[in-house]
């Protein structure tokens, strides 16, 4: 075919396509975008920084962008049309400082949903979701009724989750909180989850003392995991059905621990917290870590006296995880390792909740 004739093809094969749908903004605070986790609404945005905040956006068209920024550099798992939250999402991306444009979806037209996590934690940078892209939106489904809430540490955050050494050292690639105990148990009984979690934190001494006098109970009630401020204000929907507090192993790390009557106070200050946030009657399931026995003192201790409501605590053992195969990076637990803790603390939330267990596998 010469060369004419080519170019009179192609005008009259683009004369006789659809022509392309005209695309809309949407602020990320759209009311149609569900949110899952602690964030601030400001001037349209959406700024959050605690692992595992979420958002589901309900959308039509050939693709879907998002507009955001990063204080830092943070990875984000995204799910479309798929099993939601799913261990394995159908693709990842990063955001690293200034404005920029994601292409979250490009493929079939039509209505699709789309749900966006930030897999790593408040400490590698506070994110700001500016506007997503598409033909248009629709109200995108609510929070479920079923929702836990899990304030904990690294082992919450999903650090090293990705990695198969324990020699490995940390990297925000390999961190993926929706690898955890806590999203597993979460998956298992179809449920919404919202963390509060930092590595290193402790309930009355930090790793390392880093952050002396700003421990779990204090940044509980922000609204930013590394800013004291402005506090955490829930503007209604669901209520979580159960607190998991998975706390302690920092408090002594390094062959240190806080004085048993610092670390009760504090305790019990943030399982107060809880209560005052969700009601008297809010059950709370505290976890003493796998370590050393003075853990378990310590929060027996606290059990001891608790005169608050619906409060339990049970104990995970040395063996609830090997250290083999069970092992990511700096000797926490990977995938593996999460999900033999999850099993562990099943039971426990199925009891508490009344939720019934179906047997089928954790994931």
């Amino acid at each position: 075919m010469d060369r004419k004739r080519l170019i009179l093809t192609a005008c009259l094969v683009l004369l006789f396509l659809p022509p392309l749908a005209a695309q809309q903004h949407f602020d990320a605070s759209d009311t149609r975008i569900t949110w899952a986790g602690r964030t601030l609404v400001q001037d349209g945005d959406v700024s959050f920084d605690w692992s595992g905040v979420y958002a589901i956006v309900r959308f039509k068209g050939e693709r879907l962008q998002l507009r955001a920024s990063d204080t830092g550099t943070n990875y984000f798992n995204v799910w479309i049309d798929g099993q939601e939250l799913d261990a394995e999402p159908d693709t990842t991306f990063s955001l690293s400082g200034g404005v920029s444009t994601v292409e979250v979806y490009r493929g079939p037209g039509g209505w699709h949903q789309a749900v966006i996590q930030k897999r790593t934690e408040g400490e590698l940078g506070r994110t700001t979701f500016h506007r997503f892209t598409a033909e248009e939106l629709e109200p995108a489904r609510p929070l479920k009724d079923r929702l836990l809430e899990f304030i904990g540490d690294s082992y919450t955050c999903g650090y090293g989750t990705l990695s198969q050494s324990a020699t490995e050292p940390f990297s925000a690639e390999t961190e993926d909180c929706n690898l955890t105990y806590a999203a597993a148990i979460a998956r298992y009984f179809d449920a919404d989850y919202q963390l509060v979690a930092h590595s290193g934190m402790g309930v009355a001494r930090n790793y390392g003392d880093k952050f002396p006098g700003w421990y779990m109970p204090d940044r509980y009630l922000q609204t930013f995991d590394e800013q004291k401020t402005p506090l955490w204000q829930p503007e209604g929907g669901p209520v979580p059905a159960l607190s998991v507090i998975y706390l302690a192993t920092n408090d002594v790390s390094g062959r240190k621990q806080p004085s048993r009557d610092a670390f009760v106070s504090n305790y019990l200050r943030l399982i107060r917290a809880t209560k005052d946030r969700y009601g008297e009657n809010h059950p709370v399931l505290c976890i003493v870590p796998q370590g050393r026995d003075v853990m378990f003192d310590y929060i027996k201790a606290a059990m001891l006296q608790c005169r608050m409501k619906n409060v339990s605590y049970m104990v995970l053992t040395g063996k609830v995880y090997d250290r083999q195969g069970d092992l990511g990076a700096s000797y926490h637990p990977n995938y593996r390792g999460q999900l033999k803790k999850a099993y562990a603390i099943l039971p426990y939330v199925s009891t508490i909740t009344g939720w019934p267990m179906s047997g089928k596998v954790l994931q």
